[in-house]
């Protein structure tokens, strides 16, 4: 499956959202690599198992389960999540990217790849796939509010 959204961060015209910063959105983003919990409703928790310039390899655990998974990053450009399928997981990617069209406005243009087939006649899977696809765009809202938290607060709350 295919899946590809945009949110705006920054709207010019809207006097009641507070203007971010690509810092500030991609500080958020970061907290993201970092600090997942905060993003992952479920997870308990977040091994880092390396670090290099660029790249992060983590395995989050959800109770029994555990996904492991490697995030490449441009800083202040892209990040992409990257998990291999297994028995517990289905794989996929995830990837962000900053756009930025002019000096006021940022959008996040949220794209994954997964291994959900959309390719059905009717029926259930047609059904799963737009349930995922409403999941996803909730999950990535509340990125933008964790974002737009940290942004006011430095940090989490």
């Amino acid at each position: 499956m295919h899946f590809e959204h945009l949110i705006e961060i920054n709207n010019p015209l809207n006097p009641l959202i507070e203007l971010l910063s690509v810092e500030q959105v991609w500080t958020g983003l970061m907290y993201r690599v970092e600090e997942p919990g905060i993003f992952l409703p479920g997870l308990d928790r977040c091994e880092i198992l390396s670090r290099s310039e660029g790249q992060v390899e983590r395995i989050l655990h959800f109770g029994q389960a555990s996904i492991r998974d490697t995030v490449t990053y441009r800083a202040q450009e892209w990040m992409c999540f990257e998990s291999r399928a297994t028995a517990e997981h289905a794989g996929g990617t995830l990837t962000i990217r900053l756009e930025v069209p002019d000096s006021t406005r940022i959008f996040l243009r949220f794209t994954y790849e997964t291994t959900l087939s959309e390719n059905a006649a009717e029926g259930e899977v047609v059904q799963v796939s737009e349930f995922v696809k409403s999941a996803y765009r909730e999950s990535d809202v509340d990125t933008v509010r964790i974002i737009r938290t940290i942004a006011a607060n430095g940090r989490p709350q």
